[in-house]
């Protein structure tokens, strides 16, 4: 997405009290397309009935306010597919617990399901030195913390970029650029002779068989390197950290959204559900391990286990067609991984841009002739769109963004995990950037989550880092198990 787009969303928030921040909201939708849409439909819409059923306004977002009423009127109908009521919501929601369901027996489902072999989380006890991998995005950290009693007392961080050849050349490549990384990072601390446990945040879908061991299913994002099926990429950085002569040893594999709710519940011990809000999106709950079929270690002992449900990918199968609108089959078409990550590509902010571009496109090429100010808005949407613009048309763009903004909060499905726990209260640990950066994304999605499980009290806890933080204090636990049956 260009800066020039990035920029043009936050404005529309600062300046028009929209809901895109510059590095947050980045999605829209195409206005130039009615097809499925009439004035009946967006009518009933407005009064409150769709298809002779009571809608209930709560889930709508503000109506589109301009002194052209048969404009506005028309731009309504255009984007009427992607206003969601509470049925539609609910209906997305037991489409996504059969699926749950289903991915958890091990049965065909979108939902991936897979067993963390994560029994337990941080009780205050943790203790040692660890260093933790985080890789996800176009740039890889390294930390070292140091936990004593539970407690973090020292934490150092160091980051890396990741060009585009690494990220879509061979996979043999990105791994040992990863165990560079690391000897430059224990170098850099002096550490380079001593014995260290790693845990490694891998923030793609994997099969894992166990606490330690796994292999890629995909590759998301900006990610797409060769030769990786059928590796274990946790024994795969190991040889690579070994070959530099690294006395670091692998303790456990996970992605970002586990460690999200591990570095959750060393804040506040009710956390039960991590969630990702941001290049991509996925959610992770505890689950009963009785509920889980897919164990390739003794359980007998284990009451609980993490379940990472791999959220990204649901509706791949046909399941959310129902919600699907023409502007999303554009966006996945031209994504690099087509026909796949449905619904990541509804609330991620790698993919929520290039909508909000086409829409800004389609604005430009209306034309239309309304005087007003905004001039710094308009500046920054002109330069984006090459067309001149009006008031009118920043404030359709600003509508646009509070459109596809109510959307993607309302399909984050943590109200499906509350209504699945039924626990009496449930802390859910977030981390992302659009969820750290959307002025309002927290806001809706405490509204939604709240209308959709009126009777599972929560509340969302920001877990800064806790892709990073979450996999050290990983290790420490997975250390602490040992020590129990040494």
């Amino acid at each position: 997405m260009s800066t020039a787009i990035q920029n043009g969303v936050g404005l529309l928030e600062t300046r028009l009290n929209g809901c895109a921040h510059a590095h947050g909201l980045q999605n829209g939708y195409d206005i130039g397309h009615t097809d499925g849409c009439t004035n009946g439909h967006i009518n009933g819409y407005q009064n409150g009935v769709e298809n002779g059923h009571r809608v209930d306004d709560q889930f709508l977002p503000p109506p589109l306010q301009l002194d052209d009423k048969t404009r506005a009127q028309k731009i309504t109908t255009r984007l009427s597919d992607m206003m969601l009521g509470g049925a539609e919501l609910r209906r997305v929601g037991a489409v996504f617990e059969r699926e749950l369901e289903r991915g958890l027996q091990e049965e065909p489902s979108s939902l991936q399901m897979e067993n963390t072999y994560i029994p337990e989380l941080p009780d205050g006890t943790e203790e040692g030195l660890f260093l933790a991998l985080d890789l996800g995005g176009t740039n890889f950290r390294v930390l070292l913390l140091e936990l004593r009693g539970g407690q973090l007392v020292r934490e150092d961080v160091k980051q890396y970029h990741i060009s585009d050849a690494l990220r879509l050349g061979p996979g043999e490549d990105l791994f040992n650029f990863l165990a560079d990384c690391v000897l430059d990072f224990v170098q850099s601390e002096g550490m380079e002779k001593e014995s260290l446990s790693l845990g490694f945040t891998f923030s793609f879908p994997m099969r894992q068989h166990s606490i330690l061991s796994g292999e890629l299913t995909t590759w998301t994002k900006s990610f797409k390197c060769g030769g990786m099926e059928g590796v274990d990429v946790a024994a795969l950085l190991q040889r690579c950290l070994h070959q530099r002569g690294l006395d670091v040893t692998v303790r456990v594999l996970l992605n970002d959204t586990t460690g999200t709710l591990v570095a959750g519940a060393h804040i506040d011990p009710a956390v039960g559900i991590g969630v990702i809000l941001g290049t991509g999106s996925n959610g992770c709950y505890m689950e009963r391990a009785d509920r889980v079929r897919h164990w390739e270690a003794a359980h007998a002992r284990v009451h609980d286990v993490c379940v990472d449900v791999e959220w990204g990918a649901f509706g791949d199968n046909g399941c959310l067609d129902f919600i699907r609108t023409d502007v999303d089959r554009e966006v996945d078409a031209n994504s690099l991984l087509v026909a796949s990550f449905t619904f990541e590509k509804y609330i991620g902010g790698k993919y929520l841009g290039e909508v909000l571009r086409a829409s800004l496109a389609a604005l430009a090429r209306d034309r239309e002739s309304e005087r007003g100010e905004y001039a710094v808005t308009l500046r920054t949407l002109e330069g984006a769109c090459g067309a001149r613009l009006t008031e009118a048309d920043a404030r359709v763009a600003q509508h646009v963004a509070a459109v596809v903004s109510n959307r993607a909060a309302q399909l984050v499905s943590v109200s499906a995990l509350l209504r699945r726990m039924s626990r009496p209260y449930v802390v859910v640990a977030v981390d992302g950037s659009v969820y750290k950066r959307h002025p309002r994304i927290k806001s809706l999605m405490q509204r939604y989550i709240a209308l959709l499980a009126p009777e599972h009290p929560f509340s969302l806890l920001p877990a800064e880092d806790g892709s990073g933080k979450g996999s050290a204090l990983t290790a420490a636990i997975a250390a602490r198990m040992a020590s129990r049956s040494d």
